[in-house]
Protein backbone atom coordinates (compact mmCIF):
# COMPACT_ATOMS: atom_id res chain seq x y z
CA UNK A 1 0.00 0.00 0.00
CA UNK A 2 2.70 2.51 1.00
CA UNK A 3 4.61 1.87 -2.23
CA UNK A 4 1.74 3.41 -4.23
CA UNK A 5 1.61 6.62 -2.16
CA UNK A 6 3.24 9.85 -3.36
CA UNK A 7 3.40 13.17 -1.53
CA UNK A 8 4.29 16.72 -2.58
CA UNK A 9 5.44 19.42 -0.15
CA UNK A 10 7.41 21.70 -2.51
CA UNK A 11 4.45 23.86 -3.42
CA UNK A 12 0.77 23.06 -2.78
CA UNK A 13 0.52 20.08 -0.44
CA UNK A 14 -0.87 17.13 -2.39
CA UNK A 15 -0.94 13.35 -2.23
CA UNK A 16 -1.75 10.48 -4.61
CA UNK A 17 -2.49 6.81 -4.31
CA UNK A 18 -1.20 5.47 -7.61
CA UNK A 19 -2.71 8.02 -10.03
CA UNK A 20 -5.69 8.93 -7.84
CA UNK A 21 -5.47 12.21 -5.84
CA UNK A 22 -6.19 12.03 -2.11
CA UNK A 23 -8.27 14.53 -0.16
CA UNK A 24 -6.10 15.25 2.87
CA UNK A 25 -8.82 16.96 4.89
CA UNK A 26 -8.76 20.18 6.95
CA UNK A 27 -5.72 22.44 7.47
CA UNK A 28 -4.67 21.08 10.87
CA UNK A 29 -4.81 17.51 9.58
CA UNK A 30 -2.62 18.57 6.63
CA UNK A 31 -0.19 20.19 9.07
CA UNK A 32 0.06 16.97 11.09
CA UNK A 33 0.79 15.04 7.87
CA UNK A 34 3.48 17.60 6.87
CA UNK A 35 5.27 17.11 10.19
CA UNK A 36 5.19 13.34 9.73
CA UNK A 37 6.35 13.55 6.09
CA UNK A 38 9.47 15.51 6.99
CA UNK A 39 10.40 12.65 9.32
CA UNK A 40 9.16 9.83 7.07
CA UNK A 41 10.19 6.45 8.45
CA UNK A 42 11.17 7.94 11.85
CA UNK A 43 9.01 8.24 14.98
CA UNK A 44 7.66 11.69 15.91
CA UNK A 45 6.58 12.43 19.48
CA UNK A 46 3.04 13.63 20.10
CA UNK A 47 4.38 16.64 21.96
CA UNK A 48 6.52 17.60 18.96
CA UNK A 49 3.47 17.46 16.68
CA UNK A 50 1.51 19.66 19.10
CA UNK A 51 4.32 22.23 19.28
CA UNK A 52 4.64 22.37 15.49
CA UNK A 53 0.95 22.52 14.59
CA UNK A 54 -0.28 24.70 17.49
CA UNK A 55 2.71 27.01 18.21
CA UNK A 56 0.83 29.81 19.97
CA UNK A 57 -1.84 28.08 22.05
CA UNK A 58 -1.83 24.30 22.33
CA UNK A 59 -5.17 22.59 22.94
CA UNK A 60 -5.82 21.39 26.47
CA UNK A 61 -6.11 17.76 25.36
CA UNK A 62 -3.40 17.94 22.70
CA UNK A 63 -2.75 14.20 22.57
CA UNK A 64 -6.42 13.46 21.90
CA UNK A 65 -6.60 16.11 19.16
CA UNK A 66 -3.51 14.64 17.46
CA UNK A 67 -5.03 11.16 17.73
CA UNK A 68 -8.20 12.45 16.05
CA UNK A 69 -6.25 13.88 13.07
CA UNK A 70 -4.17 10.69 12.83
CA UNK A 71 -7.36 8.66 12.59
CA UNK A 72 -8.54 10.92 9.76
CA UNK A 73 -5.24 10.47 7.93
CA UNK A 74 -5.45 6.70 8.30
CA UNK A 75 -8.86 6.71 6.66
CA UNK A 76 -7.65 8.62 3.58
CA UNK A 77 -4.26 6.90 3.28
CA UNK A 78 -5.68 3.38 3.71
CA UNK A 79 -9.28 3.60 2.50
CA UNK A 80 -9.59 -0.19 2.04
CA UNK A 81 -8.50 -1.03 5.60
CA UNK A 82 -11.23 -2.28 7.92
CA UNK A 83 -11.59 -0.43 11.27
CA UNK A 84 -10.35 -3.41 13.33
CA UNK A 85 -7.31 -4.08 11.14
CA UNK A 86 -4.03 -2.58 12.45
CA UNK A 87 -2.74 0.34 10.40
CA UNK A 88 0.27 -0.30 8.20
CA UNK A 89 1.07 3.18 6.82
CA UNK A 90 0.65 5.40 9.90
CA UNK A 91 1.47 3.45 13.05
CA UNK A 92 1.97 4.25 16.73
CA UNK A 93 5.11 3.09 18.54
CA UNK A 94 6.51 3.73 21.99
CA UNK A 95 8.62 6.57 20.53
CA UNK A 96 5.71 8.24 18.69
CA UNK A 97 3.86 8.13 15.38
CA UNK A 98 5.68 6.71 12.33
CA UNK A 99 4.67 7.34 8.71
CA UNK A 100 5.97 4.21 6.98
CA UNK A 101 6.73 5.46 3.46
CA UNK A 102 10.02 5.48 1.60
CA UNK A 103 11.90 8.78 1.27
CA UNK A 104 11.45 8.54 -2.50
CA UNK A 105 7.71 8.95 -1.98
CA UNK A 106 8.21 12.53 -0.67
CA UNK A 107 9.33 15.18 -3.15
CA UNK A 108 11.20 17.17 -0.45
CA UNK A 109 13.34 14.11 0.38
CA UNK A 110 14.02 13.46 -3.31
CA UNK A 111 14.99 17.12 -3.73
CA UNK A 112 17.54 17.01 -0.90
CA UNK A 113 19.03 13.71 -2.11
CA UNK A 114 19.30 15.04 -5.67
CA UNK A 115 21.17 18.16 -4.54
CA UNK A 116 23.49 15.99 -2.42
CA UNK A 117 24.24 13.69 -5.38
CA UNK A 118 24.95 16.71 -7.58
CA UNK A 119 27.44 18.07 -5.07
CA UNK A 120 29.23 14.75 -4.94
CA UNK A 121 29.35 14.59 -8.75
CA UNK A 122 30.68 18.16 -8.92
CA UNK A 123 33.40 17.36 -6.40
CA UNK A 124 34.38 14.34 -8.49
CA UNK A 125 34.59 16.43 -11.67
CA UNK A 126 31.51 14.88 -13.34
CA UNK A 127 30.00 18.16 -14.52
CA UNK A 128 27.38 16.72 -16.89
CA UNK A 129 26.12 14.31 -14.24
CA UNK A 130 25.95 17.12 -11.66
CA UNK A 131 23.91 19.28 -14.04
CA UNK A 132 21.52 16.41 -14.73
CA UNK A 133 20.96 15.79 -11.01
CA UNK A 134 20.44 19.48 -10.27
CA UNK A 135 17.96 19.90 -13.11
CA UNK A 136 16.00 16.86 -11.95
CA UNK A 137 15.97 18.13 -8.35
CA UNK A 138 14.92 21.67 -9.29
CA UNK A 139 12.11 20.34 -11.48
CA UNK A 140 10.47 19.08 -8.27
CA UNK A 141 10.11 22.63 -6.95
CA UNK A 142 6.55 23.86 -7.62
CA UNK A 143 6.46 26.80 -5.18
CA UNK A 144 7.16 27.82 -1.60
CA UNK A 145 6.57 24.89 0.78
CA UNK A 146 4.15 24.86 3.73
CA UNK A 147 2.01 27.72 2.45
CA UNK A 148 -0.61 28.57 5.08
CA UNK A 149 1.29 26.90 7.93
CA UNK A 150 2.71 29.25 10.56
CA UNK A 151 4.95 28.92 13.58
CA UNK A 152 8.68 28.53 14.30
CA UNK A 153 8.78 24.85 13.30
CA UNK A 154 7.34 25.38 9.81
CA UNK A 155 9.29 28.64 9.36
CA UNK A 156 12.58 26.83 10.05
CA UNK A 157 11.70 23.94 7.72
CA UNK A 158 10.61 26.37 4.99
CA UNK A 159 13.78 28.46 5.33
CA UNK A 160 15.99 25.36 5.13
CA UNK A 161 14.38 24.16 1.89
CA UNK A 162 14.37 27.63 0.30
CA UNK A 163 18.05 28.07 1.18
CA UNK A 164 18.89 24.65 -0.27
CA UNK A 165 17.10 25.61 -3.49
CA UNK A 166 19.06 28.87 -3.71
CA UNK A 167 22.34 26.98 -3.27
CA UNK A 168 21.27 24.48 -5.94
CA UNK A 169 20.47 27.31 -8.37
CA UNK A 170 23.83 28.94 -7.70
CA UNK A 171 25.66 25.66 -8.19
CA UNK A 172 23.88 24.94 -11.47
CA UNK A 173 24.71 28.40 -12.79
CA UNK A 174 28.34 27.96 -11.74
CA UNK A 175 28.53 24.70 -13.67
CA UNK A 176 26.90 26.26 -16.73
CA UNK A 177 29.35 29.17 -16.72
CA UNK A 178 32.25 26.74 -16.42
CA UNK A 179 30.85 24.90 -19.44
CA UNK A 180 30.67 28.12 -21.49
CA UNK A 181 26.86 28.49 -21.39
CA UNK A 182 26.86 32.12 -20.32
CA UNK A 183 24.39 33.28 -22.99
CA UNK A 184 21.60 31.02 -21.80
CA UNK A 185 22.34 31.78 -18.13
CA UNK A 186 21.81 35.56 -18.35
CA UNK A 187 18.02 35.53 -18.53
CA UNK A 188 17.61 33.12 -15.64
CA UNK A 189 20.13 35.05 -13.53
CA UNK A 190 18.13 38.26 -14.00
CA UNK A 191 15.07 36.46 -12.58
CA UNK A 192 17.06 34.92 -9.72
CA UNK A 193 18.61 38.23 -8.65
CA UNK A 194 15.10 39.69 -8.49
CA UNK A 195 13.97 36.74 -6.36
CA UNK A 196 17.09 36.79 -4.13
CA UNK A 197 18.18 40.46 -4.28
CA UNK A 198 20.98 40.32 -1.68
CA UNK A 199 22.74 37.04 -2.57
CA UNK A 200 26.18 38.15 -3.73
CA UNK A 201 27.05 34.88 -5.44
CA UNK A 202 24.14 35.30 -7.87
CA UNK A 203 25.16 38.91 -8.55
CA UNK A 204 28.72 37.80 -9.26
CA UNK A 205 27.47 35.13 -11.67
CA UNK A 206 25.22 37.67 -13.44
CA UNK A 207 28.10 40.11 -13.90
CA UNK A 208 30.36 37.35 -15.21
CA UNK A 209 27.71 36.02 -17.62
CA UNK A 210 27.01 39.52 -18.97
CA UNK A 211 30.71 40.22 -19.42
CA UNK A 212 31.29 36.94 -21.25
CA UNK A 213 28.29 37.71 -23.47
CA UNK A 214 29.94 40.94 -24.63
CA UNK A 215 27.74 43.16 -22.43
CA UNK A 216 30.43 44.82 -20.31
CA UNK A 217 28.49 48.04 -19.67
CA UNK A 218 25.50 46.05 -18.37
CA UNK A 219 27.79 44.01 -16.10
CA UNK A 220 29.21 47.22 -14.59
CA UNK A 221 25.70 48.68 -14.24
CA UNK A 222 24.59 45.53 -12.41
CA UNK A 223 27.43 46.05 -9.93
CA UNK A 224 26.49 49.69 -9.37
CA UNK A 225 22.83 48.81 -8.79
CA UNK A 226 23.79 46.17 -6.22
CA UNK A 227 26.30 48.44 -4.48
CA UNK A 228 23.65 51.20 -4.26
CA UNK A 229 21.15 48.71 -2.83
CA UNK A 230 23.57 47.61 -0.10
CA UNK A 231 24.62 51.17 0.77
CA UNK A 232 21.09 52.59 0.86
CA UNK A 233 19.35 49.74 2.69
CA UNK A 234 22.09 48.22 4.84
CA UNK A 235 24.94 50.73 5.01
CA UNK A 236 27.54 48.22 3.75
CA UNK A 237 29.66 47.67 0.64
CA UNK A 238 29.74 44.60 -1.65
CA UNK A 239 32.05 41.76 -0.62
CA UNK A 240 35.64 41.49 -1.76
CA UNK A 241 35.01 38.82 -4.47
CA UNK A 242 32.42 41.08 -6.10
CA UNK A 243 34.71 44.11 -5.92
CA UNK A 244 37.55 42.07 -7.42
CA UNK A 245 35.37 40.98 -10.34
CA UNK A 246 34.30 44.60 -10.87
CA UNK A 247 37.93 45.69 -11.11
CA UNK A 248 38.77 42.87 -13.51
CA UNK A 249 35.86 43.78 -15.78
CA UNK A 250 37.04 47.39 -15.80
CA UNK A 251 40.43 46.17 -16.97
CA UNK A 252 38.92 43.76 -19.53
CA UNK A 253 40.92 41.01 -17.85
CA UNK A 254 41.46 38.20 -20.40
CA UNK A 255 41.25 35.70 -17.55
CA UNK A 256 37.49 36.29 -17.52
CA UNK A 257 37.02 35.03 -21.08
CA UNK A 258 34.75 31.97 -21.34
CA UNK A 259 36.30 28.52 -21.71
CA UNK A 260 35.80 26.90 -25.13
CA UNK A 261 32.97 24.45 -25.46
CA UNK A 262 34.21 20.91 -25.88
CA UNK A 263 32.53 18.16 -27.84
CA UNK A 264 30.50 15.69 -25.88
CA UNK A 265 32.32 12.57 -24.84
CA UNK A 266 30.91 9.27 -26.12
CA UNK A 267 28.47 7.92 -23.59
CA UNK A 268 28.52 11.05 -21.46
CA UNK A 269 25.14 11.93 -19.96
CA UNK A 270 23.37 14.92 -21.48
CA UNK A 271 21.39 17.27 -19.25
CA UNK A 272 17.94 18.10 -20.64
CA UNK A 273 16.69 21.67 -20.48
CA UNK A 274 13.25 22.67 -19.27
CA UNK A 275 12.10 22.91 -22.83
CA UNK A 276 12.99 19.30 -23.50
CA UNK A 277 16.04 19.91 -25.71
CA UNK A 278 19.43 18.50 -24.91
CA UNK A 279 22.28 20.63 -23.72
CA UNK A 280 25.84 20.22 -24.76
CA UNK A 281 27.74 17.87 -22.57
CA UNK A 282 30.11 19.46 -20.13
CA UNK A 283 33.63 19.91 -21.43
CA UNK A 284 36.40 17.89 -19.87
CA UNK A 285 38.32 19.59 -17.08
CA UNK A 286 40.78 22.14 -18.38
CA UNK A 287 44.31 20.95 -17.67
CA UNK A 288 46.26 23.09 -15.31
CA UNK A 289 48.90 25.35 -16.80
CA UNK A 290 51.98 26.66 -15.05
CA UNK A 291 51.67 30.19 -13.77
CA UNK A 292 53.50 32.79 -15.85
CA UNK A 293 56.89 33.73 -14.59
CA UNK A 294 56.37 37.43 -15.19
CA UNK A 295 55.41 39.76 -12.33
CA UNK A 296 51.81 40.90 -12.08
CA UNK A 297 50.18 44.14 -11.23
CA UNK A 298 48.92 44.63 -7.69
CA UNK A 299 45.35 44.27 -8.84
CA UNK A 300 46.14 40.95 -10.50
CA UNK A 301 47.83 39.55 -7.43
CA UNK A 302 44.84 40.33 -5.26
CA UNK A 303 42.16 38.90 -7.54
CA UNK A 304 41.17 35.21 -7.43
CA UNK A 305 41.13 33.45 -10.79
CA UNK A 306 37.56 32.75 -11.93
CA UNK A 307 38.43 31.00 -15.16
CA UNK A 308 40.98 28.33 -16.03
CA UNK A 309 41.29 29.50 -19.64
CA UNK A 310 44.99 29.63 -20.60
CA UNK A 311 46.32 32.76 -22.26
CA UNK A 312 48.00 31.98 -25.53
CA UNK A 313 51.34 33.35 -26.70
CA UNK A 314 51.50 36.69 -28.43
CA UNK A 315 51.60 36.74 -32.24
CA UNK A 316 55.01 37.34 -33.83
CA UNK A 317 55.95 40.98 -33.82
CA UNK A 318 53.58 41.93 -31.03
CA UNK A 319 54.96 44.03 -28.20
CA UNK A 320 55.07 41.89 -25.08
CA UNK A 321 55.75 43.28 -21.64
CA UNK A 322 56.10 41.52 -18.30
CA UNK A 323 52.95 43.28 -17.11
CA UNK A 324 50.84 42.00 -19.98
CA UNK A 325 50.60 38.23 -20.63
CA UNK A 326 49.65 38.69 -24.26
CA UNK A 327 49.22 41.65 -26.60
CA UNK A 328 47.24 41.73 -29.84
CA UNK A 329 49.02 42.51 -33.06
CA UNK A 330 48.64 45.90 -34.69
CA UNK A 331 48.79 49.44 -33.39
CA UNK A 332 47.56 49.92 -29.84
CA UNK A 333 45.78 53.12 -28.75
CA UNK A 334 44.35 54.12 -25.43
CA UNK A 335 41.18 56.18 -25.30
CA UNK A 336 39.96 58.07 -22.25
CA UNK A 337 37.39 56.07 -20.30
CA UNK A 338 35.73 59.13 -18.79
CA UNK A 339 35.41 62.77 -19.89
CA UNK A 340 38.41 64.77 -18.80
CA UNK A 341 40.91 61.89 -18.98
CA UNK A 342 43.71 62.41 -21.51
CA UNK A 343 44.07 60.28 -24.59
CA UNK A 344 47.41 58.67 -25.41
CA UNK A 345 48.02 58.46 -29.13
CA UNK A 346 45.97 56.32 -31.52
CA UNK A 347 43.80 53.80 -29.74
CA UNK A 348 42.16 50.41 -29.90
CA UNK A 349 38.55 50.82 -28.85
CA UNK A 350 37.55 49.32 -25.52
CA UNK A 351 34.11 49.44 -23.90
CA UNK A 352 33.87 52.74 -22.01
CA UNK A 353 32.14 52.79 -18.67
CA UNK A 354 29.07 55.05 -18.71
CA UNK A 355 29.44 57.80 -16.08
CA UNK A 356 25.93 57.52 -14.74
CA UNK A 357 24.46 54.43 -13.13
CA UNK A 358 21.01 53.14 -13.90
CA UNK A 359 18.20 54.23 -11.59
CA UNK A 360 18.18 52.35 -8.31
CA UNK A 361 15.02 50.36 -7.78
CA UNK A 362 15.08 50.73 -3.97
CA UNK A 363 13.89 53.69 -1.91
CA UNK A 364 14.86 56.97 -3.64
CA UNK A 365 17.56 58.93 -1.88
CA UNK A 366 15.46 62.04 -1.29
CA UNK A 367 12.75 59.99 0.43
CA UNK A 368 15.29 58.24 2.65
CA UNK A 369 16.93 61.52 3.66
CA UNK A 370 13.56 63.27 4.11
CA UNK A 371 12.27 60.53 6.43
CA UNK A 372 15.48 60.70 8.47
CA UNK A 373 15.22 64.49 8.83
CA UNK A 374 11.56 64.24 9.81
CA UNK A 375 12.30 61.54 12.38
CA UNK A 376 15.15 63.57 13.87
CA UNK A 377 12.90 66.65 14.14
CA UNK A 378 10.21 64.58 15.87
CA UNK A 379 12.78 63.33 18.38
CA UNK A 380 14.12 66.86 19.00
CA UNK A 381 10.87 68.83 19.35
CA UNK A 382 9.10 66.15 21.38
CA UNK A 383 11.98 66.30 23.89
CA UNK A 384 12.58 62.62 23.19
CA UNK A 385 9.08 61.53 24.22
CA UNK A 386 8.29 60.27 20.70
CA UNK A 387 11.71 58.81 19.88
CA UNK A 388 10.32 55.35 20.62
CA UNK A 389 7.75 55.83 17.87
CA UNK A 390 10.38 56.62 15.21
CA UNK A 391 12.73 53.82 16.23
CA UNK A 392 9.84 51.38 16.63
CA UNK A 393 8.57 52.15 13.14
CA UNK A 394 12.02 51.48 11.72
CA UNK A 395 12.25 48.22 13.71
CA UNK A 396 8.94 47.03 12.22
CA UNK A 397 10.00 48.03 8.69
CA UNK A 398 13.40 46.33 8.95
CA UNK A 399 12.32 43.55 11.33
CA UNK A 400 15.17 44.54 13.62
CA UNK A 401 15.02 43.12 17.14
CA UNK A 402 17.81 45.42 18.32
CA UNK A 403 15.89 48.53 17.33
CA UNK A 404 12.71 47.06 18.83
CA UNK A 405 14.48 46.68 22.18
CA UNK A 406 15.81 50.26 21.90
CA UNK A 407 12.29 51.53 21.16
CA UNK A 408 11.02 49.73 24.24
CA UNK A 409 13.73 51.38 26.34
CA UNK A 410 12.83 54.85 25.02
CA UNK A 411 9.14 54.19 25.75
CA UNK A 412 9.67 52.89 29.29
CA UNK A 413 12.03 55.73 30.21
CA UNK A 414 9.66 58.32 28.71
CA UNK A 415 6.66 56.98 30.63
CA UNK A 416 8.70 56.89 33.85
CA UNK A 417 9.87 60.47 33.26
CA UNK A 418 6.33 61.78 32.67
CA UNK A 419 4.79 59.87 35.58
CA UNK A 420 7.46 60.67 38.18
CA UNK A 421 8.13 64.29 37.23
CA UNK A 422 4.46 65.02 36.53
CA UNK A 423 3.30 63.61 39.88
CA UNK A 424 5.84 65.57 41.92
CA UNK A 425 3.99 67.82 44.44
CA UNK A 426 6.98 69.99 45.44
CA UNK A 427 9.01 72.44 43.45
CA UNK A 428 12.26 71.08 44.83
CA UNK A 429 13.99 68.40 42.82
CA UNK A 430 14.94 65.33 44.80
CA UNK A 431 18.09 63.36 44.19
CA UNK A 432 16.17 60.57 42.47
CA UNK A 433 14.40 63.06 40.24
CA UNK A 434 17.71 64.74 39.41
CA UNK A 435 19.22 61.41 38.33
CA UNK A 436 16.10 60.70 36.23
CA UNK A 437 16.29 64.12 34.56
CA UNK A 438 19.99 63.64 33.79
CA UNK A 439 19.34 60.18 32.32
CA UNK A 440 16.50 61.61 30.26
CA UNK A 441 18.65 64.38 28.80
CA UNK A 442 21.33 61.87 27.83
CA UNK A 443 18.70 59.56 26.31
CA UNK A 444 17.15 62.51 24.43
CA UNK A 445 20.45 63.35 22.72
CA UNK A 446 21.30 59.67 22.13
CA UNK A 447 17.86 59.09 20.63
CA UNK A 448 18.32 61.89 18.09
CA UNK A 449 21.69 60.45 17.06
CA UNK A 450 20.12 56.98 16.90
CA UNK A 451 17.46 58.20 14.48
CA UNK A 452 20.08 59.84 12.25
CA UNK A 453 22.27 56.74 12.24
CA UNK A 454 19.35 54.59 11.10
CA UNK A 455 19.88 56.02 7.61
CA UNK A 456 22.09 53.64 5.65
CA UNK A 457 23.37 56.46 3.41
CA UNK A 458 24.72 58.29 6.45
CA UNK A 459 26.50 55.15 7.70
CA UNK A 460 27.97 54.58 4.25
CA UNK A 461 29.21 58.18 4.17
CA UNK A 462 30.79 57.77 7.62
CA UNK A 463 32.48 54.54 6.50
CA UNK A 464 33.81 56.24 3.38
CA UNK A 465 35.09 59.18 5.40
CA UNK A 466 36.89 56.94 7.87
CA UNK A 467 38.63 54.98 5.14
CA UNK A 468 41.91 56.42 4.03
CA UNK A 469 42.59 57.28 0.43
CA UNK A 470 41.50 59.75 -2.22
CA UNK A 471 37.89 60.48 -3.15
CA UNK A 472 35.94 58.21 -5.55
CA UNK A 473 37.15 60.29 -8.52
CA UNK A 474 40.71 59.35 -7.56
CA UNK A 475 39.72 55.70 -7.42
CA UNK A 476 38.37 55.87 -10.97
CA UNK A 477 41.61 57.47 -12.18
CA UNK A 478 43.64 54.75 -10.48
CA UNK A 479 41.58 52.08 -12.25
CA UNK A 480 42.19 53.81 -15.57
CA UNK A 481 45.92 54.08 -14.88
CA UNK A 482 46.09 50.37 -14.05
CA UNK A 483 44.24 49.65 -17.27
CA UNK A 484 46.91 51.60 -19.17
CA UNK A 485 49.68 49.64 -17.48
CA UNK A 486 48.03 46.35 -18.32
CA UNK A 487 47.20 47.02 -21.97
CA UNK A 488 49.87 49.57 -22.87
CA UNK A 489 53.02 48.90 -20.84
CA UNK A 490 55.02 51.73 -22.39
CA UNK A 491 52.59 54.20 -20.77
CA UNK A 492 54.52 53.60 -17.57
CA UNK A 493 57.47 55.57 -18.87
CA UNK A 494 55.59 57.96 -21.15
CA UNK A 495 53.08 59.09 -18.51
CA UNK A 496 55.27 58.35 -15.46
CA UNK A 497 52.48 56.41 -13.77
CA UNK A 498 53.17 55.88 -10.08
CA UNK A 499 55.97 58.46 -10.01
CA UNK A 500 54.74 61.51 -8.06
CA UNK A 501 58.41 62.37 -7.45
CA UNK A 502 58.88 63.22 -11.17
CA UNK A 503 57.34 66.07 -13.19
CA UNK A 504 54.38 64.82 -15.24
CA UNK A 505 51.06 65.95 -16.67
CA UNK A 506 48.97 62.78 -16.23
CA UNK A 507 46.79 62.30 -13.13
CA UNK A 508 46.95 58.64 -12.07
CA UNK A 509 44.81 59.12 -8.96
CA UNK A 510 47.73 59.11 -6.51
CA UNK A 511 49.35 55.78 -7.42
CA UNK A 512 52.85 55.18 -6.05
CA UNK A 513 55.35 52.78 -7.66
CA UNK A 514 56.85 51.52 -4.40
CA UNK A 515 59.88 49.95 -6.13
CA UNK A 516 60.91 53.06 -8.10
CA UNK A 517 59.95 56.24 -6.24
CA UNK A 518 62.45 58.26 -4.20
CA UNK A 519 62.86 57.68 -0.48
CA UNK A 520 61.15 60.98 0.29
CA UNK A 521 57.95 59.73 -1.39
CA UNK A 522 57.98 56.55 0.70
CA UNK A 523 58.33 58.58 3.87
CA UNK A 524 55.22 60.56 2.90
CA UNK A 525 52.94 57.54 2.34
CA UNK A 526 49.63 58.00 4.21
CA UNK A 527 49.19 56.16 7.49
CA UNK A 528 52.86 55.31 8.09
CA UNK A 529 54.48 56.37 11.33
CA UNK A 530 58.04 57.78 11.12
CA UNK A 531 59.44 54.50 12.39
CA UNK A 532 57.48 52.43 9.87
CA UNK A 533 58.48 54.74 7.02
CA UNK A 534 62.17 54.49 7.96
CA UNK A 535 61.88 50.71 8.18
CA UNK A 536 60.33 50.62 4.68
CA UNK A 537 63.12 52.75 3.17
CA UNK A 538 65.91 50.68 4.75
CA UNK A 539 64.27 47.35 3.88
CA UNK A 540 63.93 48.30 0.22
CA UNK A 541 67.58 49.34 0.07
CA UNK A 542 68.87 46.18 1.75
CA UNK A 543 66.51 43.42 0.54
CA UNK A 544 65.38 44.76 -2.82
CA UNK A 545 61.98 45.36 -4.45
CA UNK A 546 58.56 44.08 -3.39
CA UNK A 547 56.21 41.92 -5.44
CA UNK A 548 52.95 42.30 -3.49
CA UNK A 549 51.29 44.10 -0.61
CA UNK A 550 51.46 40.94 1.44
CA UNK A 551 55.24 40.75 1.05
CA UNK A 552 55.66 44.43 1.97
CA UNK A 553 53.47 44.06 5.07
CA UNK A 554 55.35 40.95 6.18
CA UNK A 555 58.83 42.44 5.65
CA UNK A 556 58.01 45.78 7.25
CA UNK A 557 55.71 44.38 10.00
CA UNK A 558 52.76 46.56 8.99
CA UNK A 559 49.42 45.83 10.68
CA UNK A 560 46.27 45.46 8.53
CA UNK A 561 45.02 48.88 9.66
CA UNK A 562 48.04 50.40 7.88
CA UNK A 563 48.49 48.01 4.93
CA UNK A 564 44.86 47.86 3.78
CA UNK A 565 44.58 51.59 2.88
CA UNK A 566 47.98 51.42 1.13
CA UNK A 567 46.76 48.58 -1.07
CA UNK A 568 44.63 51.08 -2.98
CA UNK A 569 47.53 53.34 -4.00
CA UNK A 570 50.66 51.19 -4.25
CA UNK A 571 52.00 49.63 -7.43
CA UNK A 572 54.42 46.70 -7.34
CA UNK A 573 56.15 46.95 -10.71
CA UNK A 574 59.60 45.64 -11.59
CA UNK A 575 62.27 48.33 -11.01
CA UNK A 576 62.94 50.32 -14.14
CA UNK A 577 66.30 49.40 -15.71
CA UNK A 578 68.97 52.11 -15.76
CA UNK A 579 69.50 53.96 -19.05
CA UNK A 580 71.68 52.04 -21.46
CA UNK A 581 71.92 50.73 -25.02
CA UNK A 582 68.69 49.27 -26.41
CA UNK A 583 68.19 45.58 -25.86
CA UNK A 584 68.71 43.17 -28.73
CA UNK A 585 65.34 42.07 -30.20
CA UNK A 586 64.34 38.53 -29.42
CA UNK A 587 64.38 35.92 -32.13
CA UNK A 588 61.11 35.46 -34.03
CA UNK A 589 58.72 32.98 -32.46
CA UNK A 590 60.07 33.47 -28.95
CA UNK A 591 58.56 35.51 -26.17
CA UNK A 592 60.30 38.82 -25.45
Amino acid sequence: MSEALRFELLGPQRAWHADRPIDLGPAKQRAVLAVLLLSAGRPVRTGQIVEAVWPEEAPVNGANVVQKHVAGLRRVLEPDRSPRTPARVLTLTDAGYVLRVTPEAVDAARFERGVQRARQAQAAGRTAEALTDLDAALELWQGEPFTGFTGPWFDAARHRLVELRAVALETRTELELAAGRHDEAVGRLVELTAEFPVRERLRLQLMLALHRSGRQAEALAAYRDFAALLRDDYGIEPGEPLQDLHRRILRSDPGLLPPPRAAAEPGAPVAPTRGGTDRDASPPPVPSHPAPSHPTTPADSAIPVLSATPIGPAPPGSPVHPLSPAQPAGPVHLAPAYPGWPSVGPHRDWPPVPPAARPHRGVPGWISIGVTVLGALVAVFSFGLLTWLVVGGYAIWRRSWGNAVAAGYYLILGVAFVVIIGSSETEEVSDAEGVLIFCWLITWVAGVLHVVLLNGRFLAWVGTYRRRGPAPAGRLRREHARYLLYHYPTARGELRIGRPDLPRGYDDGGLVDVNSVADETLVGLPGLSPGQAQHLVLDRRVRGPYTSMEELAARCLLPPAVSDPLREVLLFLPPEPPPGPPATPAAPGRNA
